[in-house]
């Protein structure tokens, strides 16, 4: 019984330490000497082969196998140690950060550019069109009268009819865009019959909305018919809904040329809209803008020749991703392909089943993370090429791309660094806590979930931080990270006086209870997960069967045994290893 309790007790020593990294974890060589212990004491416990008269040669297969296990579960540098190979992999991924980063910075000066432009228009139309515009006053910008309502819209036309006398900026007028081929389009929506009477309490509607538009051509074309139409442009105050103005216009961002880029030309599709659906005496007027962005037309720039140097990079940087992809998509395959020889083994010599656990350690999610990141820039590339030679314009698309594959890659470095201990203790902590973190917070959901929609239903007329769902969510996130405390409180209407008393209740119950004990508990998980990292060498672990199986091999990587395992030159994106024969075995032993 002693005898037995001490076996367990080294066993368990010996399988304690990181076994899912397998040869030197740092410049000490701490953990080869661990699994050098831990193979002198497993030298007589290996597992049991099938039958007796194959031994020799089925302990073979097994160490063939063990070595090919172990090698596949190396790192890098230890993988150069065995085979002498260079880390192509790592270079490349470090590589590919450097013209990544380097591209996004680059598109993100470009579009710094364009969204500028955009914005600084946009405040330019709203002071040319809308009268007596205030930015201060931007979201609450609204007239009260009749008369202020046809000044409004009077003073919108005429400043359009104007435009070329009165801008600084250089724009042109679009025309047949509007009804019957007009420049611009000056329509009212109106319930097809309304009558409200409010001192008899009665009222009478048909709901279906009729559309009324006449068109204005600017002064500079031939007079039209419809040309002064605009001023016996009647409102029906009784029951119309809006009052839009819709035009187009062009203008050239010349600005481009400071990052070396041909300019480009913009239509920008403006929407004035008199909004009175609330039928509450309050007309809300606001100003919309959407730009689309094309080549222009011979442009000439003097001094300046066709730059292919950035479209040139696109390429380059499409193409490593591309090569990145294609590692990356080997490598998994060829995992999937050990996974499969080393479950027929455990099959067909040791008549056991592989566990789905052990199973999914042969898939890398690193490497998962870095094709989704290599098919995201691929993608970004193609679209910013069309965006430079004029053919797209879907900045925000490209921004999402580039931005998120850049993101991934610069996480996928920390695989890199998980190989070293010192530096594992982020990913392990994370990969201990995130089951409870993960249980955790679908119980602190659902009660999230109910303050929200409380808050929506019974705030929401009272508290502008709570007129919609995705506001209140926002506004309890920040209060549960100690935000906006005093301004959610004293933005609080007391016109009814249960409600200003329920507020109270809820946001005083909603603060303590988030801060003082789910963020504490929260807190409290990740914590919990960190110390048991760092105590797990002083308590047994649970050791699965892939990983016992990979301990019984003692061979360090620079001891030679490893370059039997050479895979076929044939390609270098070839899948399949070259099968290691006895014979092989044989003769590096």
């Amino acid at each position: 019984m002693a005898a037995a309790g001490q076996h367990d007790s080294s066993e368990r020593g010996g399988l304690s330490c990181s076994v899912s990294r397998y040869g030197s974890t740092d410049s000490s060589g701490e953990y080869d000497h661990q699994s050098n212990n831990h193979g002198s004491n497993h030298s007589n416990h290996r597992l049991p082969t099938a039958t007796a008269g194959h031994w020799v040669g089925a302990e073979q297969e097994e160490e063939a196998i063990r070595r090919k296990l172990k090698y596949f579960f190396m790192s890098p540098c230890d993988k150069y140690h065995a085979k002498g190979r260079k880390p192509y992999k790592l270079i490349l991924q470090l590589l590919k950060i450097v013209v990544v980063t380097a591209q996004l910075v680059l598109f993100g000066l470009s579009n710094q550019v364009v969204v500028t432009f955009k914005e600084e228009n946009t405040m330019t139309f709203k002071h040319i069109f809308l009268k007596d515009y205030d930015e201060s006053s931007d979201d609450s910008f609204a007239v009260y009268t009749q008369n202020d309502v046809y000044d409004h819209v009077f003073y919108a036309v005429e400043q359009y009819l104007a435009l070329p006398q009165t801008t600084v900026g250089r724009y042109a007028y679009v025309y047949g865009v509007g009804v019957n081929g007009s420049a611009l389009s000056l329509c009212q929506q109106y319930y097809k019959k309304g009558s409200i009477d409010p001192a008899n309490d009665t009222f009478s509607i048909d709901p279906r909305v009729i559309t009324d538009c006449i068109g204005v051509n600017p002064l500079s074309v031939p007079p039209a018919p419809l040309g002064n139409s605009y001023k016996n442009f009647t409102l029906k105050f009784h029951k119309f809904i809006n009052v839009t103005i819709e035009f187009q216009l062009k203008a050239i961002n010349i600005q481009t040329i400071i990052n070396n880029e041909i300019p480009d030309c913009y239509t920008f599709y403006i929407t004035i809209v008199l909004d009175n659906k609330a039928h509450s005496g309050k007309v809300k007027i606001r100003l919309e803008n959407q730009a689309s962005i094309k080549e222009c037309k011979d442009p000439s720039v003097s001094g300046h020749a066709e730059n292919y140097t950035r479209l040139a990079f696109d390429v380059a940087v499409a193409l490593l991703c591309m090569l990145s992809l294609l590692l990356c998509g080997r490598s998994i395959l060829r995992g999937i392909m050990l996974q499969q020889e080393f479950v027929h083994f455990f099959k067909a010599t040791l008549d056991r089943k592989v566990c789905w656990g052990d199973r999914l350690e042969f898939i890398n999610g690193w490497y998962i993370l870095l094709i989704i990141s290599d098919i995201l820039t691929i993608i970004g590339s193609i679209i910013k090429i069309g965006i430079e030679s004029k053919n797209m314009s879907s900045y925000d698309l490209c921004g999402i791309l580039l931005g998120t594959s850049t993101l991934l890659v610069w996480v996928g470095v920390i695989r890199y660094l998980t190989f070293f201990q010192k530096y594992n203790i982020l990913i392990v902590t994370l990969r201990a806590a995130f089951p409870n973190v993960i249980r955790f917070c679908c119980c602190v959901a659902v009660i999230y979930l109910g303050y929200c929609f409380c808050g929506w239903i019974v705030l929401g007329p009272y508290h502008v931080k709570f007129r919609s769902l995705s506001m209140v969510s926002e506004c309890l996130f920040s209060l549960i990270n100690g935000d906006d405390m005093f301004v959610t409180f004293s933005e609080m209407q007391e016109s009814s006086t249960l409600v200003w008393l329920f507020s109270q209740v809820y946001l005083y119950t909603f603060i303590s209870l988030f801060i003082y004990m789910v963020l504490s508990l929260f807190i409290a998980l990740i914590t919990g997960a960190y110390e048991t990292i760092k105590h797990q060498t002083q308590e047994p672990i649970h050791i699965t069967d892939l990983h016992a199986f990979i301990a019984e091999c003692t061979d360090a990587p620079n001891s030679g045994k490893f370059r039997g395992l050479e895979t076929s030159p044939c390609s270098f994106f070839c899948c399949c290893d070259r099968t290691t024969t006895y014979e092989d075995v044989l003769l590096v032993n």
